[in-house]
């Protein structure tokens, strides 16, 4: 898999590496993996723990204390709520996105497995998606995760990103090309 060189991503797979191996010291990968998930499910419903998280505006301070009731409330207890108050306390609460797409790779590979980022114009059925899963495993040659996200933009079609290589084949980016195409022939 290429690596990226950008800060936010070299600091979410420092973080992450560090969590997975904390995790695994503790056999409590899934456990972690299933945390993760949770707060990732949070981020996406409250508008204002995403605004926390991106923000600089807030201090230190502030987004731990932050992050320490929303931990307590959630109920994300041990390896977990402990980690995203020390991410907190050292201003890396940016990273959290990037830290739980690393954490979650890395422990797919751990686990034999390839990750596949899949964003849809809409929700896919189950069928779509164990044949989605089907194809991609075949590709691999493993067994795939598949990670779908919505994203009405795209019109139609998919976007399926699995290690370095991406495949567009949403209706936008086609319409975007037809649209190109005839700019220049016309």
């Amino acid at each position: 898999m290429a690596q990226s060189t950008s800060p936010v991503s070299d600091v979410a797979g420092r973080y992450a590496g560090s969590l997975f191996e904390l995790a695994l010291e503790e056999k409590s990968v899934s456990q972690v993996e299933y945390d993760l998930l949770a707060f990732e499910g949070l981020i996406a419903e409250s508008a204002d723990l995403k605004r926390l998280i991106e923000s600089p505006v807030f201090s230190a301070d502030d987004q731990y204390r932050a992050i320490s009731a929303i931990v307590e409330k959630a109920g994300l207890h041990g390896l977990i709520g402990n980690f995203l108050k020390v991410v907190a306390k050292n201003r890396r609460l940016f990273a959290v996105p990037g830290i739980i797409r690393a954490f979650r790779a890395i422990a797919a590979e751990h686990r034999g497995e390839a990750v596949a980022e899949v964003k849809a114009a809409h929700a896919l059925t189950r069928e779509q998606e164990a044949e989605l899963k089907a194809a991609l495993a075949e590709v691999a040659g493993k067994t795939v995760t598949v990670k779908v996200t919505i994203d009405p933009s795209l019109l139609g079609g998919l976007i399926v990103k699995m290690g370095s290589r991406q495949i567009d084949t949403s209706l936008k980016t086609k319409l975007n090309s037809l649209k190109l195409a005839l700019k220049e022939v016309g």
